[in-house]
């Protein structure tokens, strides 16, 4: 059962109902060993970490930094500061000097806490251009702080500033004062289309989520929850201090690149995941399954047009499935399912949330059909997450984005916005008046940007309504739409589509290099680097066929005609990558110009 309370005292409570049953799974910094801690040791962390901050003078609603991958300090530093009402300003691992410079800046912050030696490094080369800034605490005990740095602790020496708990009487006291008004987090936005933002979050619109999500997402104490996505991203934040107030285990991921060896080695039952995870899970089994022998092959394809009838058009619909087809899904589940899952470490599967992107309808019933649980849904940082799931107790449409959490209003308006009021709403953006005042309408009602309509209940999303292109024939485009049909191929790492004021639809690719290479190499091309190989015609028109297969449902108007392969892949240090790695298409426009041309030349 959920533990509601404010987030200030929400670890010591369930320290109380819990004690010495484990609360965390992680790996120290470097680590490759696996270990827990329990409730009793995270609320007796947090009190210390609460205790610590007071000692170094931070006051209430005061903005605190925290730049690092996940890692239990985080989570300590976070509900630690909650504890004497402070607010924590999370900052991607991956943000570039430029970036934490900003929002340091932005959100006064005195006190910054940093995890591995890339943070460290990056935070001790801007201190010097950031006024407020007076601290920085290391999480990672490895890291080589800097012989002239007389500003940096590592966080051991900082936990020493409240052992014995000194200050615990005043703590107690700012417990008791802690109100829903107060800010929890100010989370900058990814910046697709313009300056990050400030997105204010109060303690009254996560408790307000806590108590939507609880009534539509099955999580519970006997759960094992995966963390792997930042807990910067409010999808995996909001995710994740619904799973504490559950009293659910957290398996906390340090490192994101590590993902499918962490699974198999932790076998967690549920996982927070954008779709490119399930999408690089749908390739790699295809990509198995292309070396299978013929057997093999029609016996899988056999299995999943059984998992598919009996999971997607029966029991996702509310729908009794027929007794020989129940038998028949029953059979390939224990015989073919099963292994696919225990490959995956996925052999306690629960339910498993997806969303942040447009999730490919051919992956998602791929999914449901080995027998995993997606629940896909739709939010922004605006609506602290979660605006709508997939209920698993109410008929599912496999390319909806879900039914409505508790709370919250929809309205479609002009184009098709979806609109949204409710108590998980913002109350706007942290210094930005101007921003907070257009971003509402004279209703109330916060304005997404996102186009989409909703049937027999369910919303469904077109297209960010910024990002819709209109062709020099007047046809409009849902770029992201076709990105997510084309994603789905094993040759494709990263994919742009172009249209925007052109007469025919283009698009940026980056391919799978390894595979790319395996092809050469089986069809006797040669060529001297990668630059070559992207440019070769052979390899070129194999990728464009593939690209024709996967996009004959789509008008002929929206169909790719020409492309271009990449050398290199789209980054974040060139700008071209939010640090959620959405792609941001001014900045492809002009660093690949010429490329872009020449697709356009008659």
């Amino acid at each position: 059962m959920q533990t509601r309370c404010h987030f200030s005292v929400l670890i010591h409570q369930q320290a109380a109902k819990y004690g010495s049953k484990p609360a965390l799974t992680y790996r120290e910094f470097g680590s490759l060993k696996w270990k827990s801690l329990t409730w009793n040791y995270f609320s007796q962390r947090v009190k210390q970490v609460s205790n610590a901050l007071l000692n170094l003078g931070v006051g209430v609603q005061e903005n605190i930094g925290i730049f690092s991958q996940n890692c239990v300090h985080y989570l300590f530093t976070d509900f630690g500061a909650f504890g004497i009402r402070a607010v924590t300003v999370p900052f991607y691992a991956t943000s570039s000097e430029e970036q934490i410079q900003f929002m340091i800046g932005d959100a006064e912050i005195r006190i910054l806490f940093v995890g591995e030696q890339e943070q460290y490094d990056k935070a001790q080369r801007i201190f010097p251009k950031c006024p407020t800034l007076e601290r920085i605490v290391v999480f990672d005990s490895n890291v080589k702080i800097s012989d002239h740095d007389t500003n940096t602790i590592f966080f051991d020496d900082f936990l020493k500033l409240g052992e014995g708990f000194p200050r615990q009487a005043e703590v107690e006291k700012l417990y008791a004062q802690a109100n829903d008004e107060d800010i929890c987090n100010i989370l900058y936005t990814s910046g697709t289309t313009g300056d990050s933002k400030g997105v204010i979050l109060t303690h009254g619109q996560y408790n307000a989520a806590m108590i939507a999500n609880d009534g539509c997402v099955p999580v519970g104490e006997n759960d094992r929850v995966m963390n792997f996505l930042p807990y910067t991203h409010i999808f995996e934040r909001g995710w994740a201090i619904l799973c504490l107030t559950e009293g659910a285990l957290l398996i906390v991921n340090t490192y994101p690149k590590e993902i499918q060896q962490t699974l198999r080695e932790t076998h967690p039952t549920c996982m927070a995941s954008v779709p490119r995870f399930w999408e690089k899970v749908f390739t790699g089994v295809k990509a198995k399954l292309d070396e299978a022998s013929g057997a093999k092959r029609a016996l899988f394809q056999k299995a999943l047009k059984v998992g598919k009838r009996h999971n997607v058009e029966y029991v996702l619909r509310g729908k009794r499935p027929p007794l020989a087809l129940s038998l028949e899904y029953q059979f390939f589940n224990r015989t073919v399912f099963s292994l696919v899952r225990k490959e995956l470490g996925l052999e306690n599967a629960h339910f498993f949330p997806t969303a942040g992107a447009k999730v490919s309808e051919e992956v998602e019933e791929f999914v449901h059909a080995v027998g995993i649980k997606m629940m896909v849904g739709y939010g922004l940082t605006e609506s602290l997450a979660t605006v709508t799931c997939d209920h698993l107790d109410e008929p599912i449409s496999i390319g909806s984005v879900g039914r409505p959490v508790e709370g919250i209003e929809i309205k479609i308006g002009e184009n098709e916005e979806i609109l949204l009021k409710g108590p998980t709403i913002t109350r706007g953006y942290y210094k930005r008046e101007a921003l907070t005042k257009a971003a509402f309408d004279e209703d109330g009602f916060f304005h997404t940007g996102d186009a989409g309509y909703i049937r027999d209940g369910e919303l469904y999303l077109k297209e960010r309504i910024k990002d819709l292109f209109k062709t020099s024939n007047g046809k409009y485009i849902a770029p992201q739409m076709i990105e997510a049909k084309l994603l789905v191929d094993k040759f494709i790492e990263q994919i742009a589509v172009i249209a925007d004021e052109r007469k025919f639809v283009s698009a940026l690719v980056i391919p799978s290099y390894p595979l790319l290479e395996e092809y050469a190499k089986e069809h006797d091309i040669e060529y001297a680097n990668i630059e070559e190989l992207c440019a070769n015609e052979k390899i070129r028109d194999m990728v464009m066929e593939r690209l024709e297969t996967l996009q004959q449902s789509l008008a002929s108007y929206e169909k790719v005609k020409r492309i271009t392969l990449l050398p290199h892949p789209f980054t974040m240090e060139r700008g071209e990558l939010t640090n959620t790695l959405k792609i941001k298409r001014r900045v492809l426009n002009d660093n690949y110009a010429a490329e872009i041309e020449e697709m356009y030349k008659e």
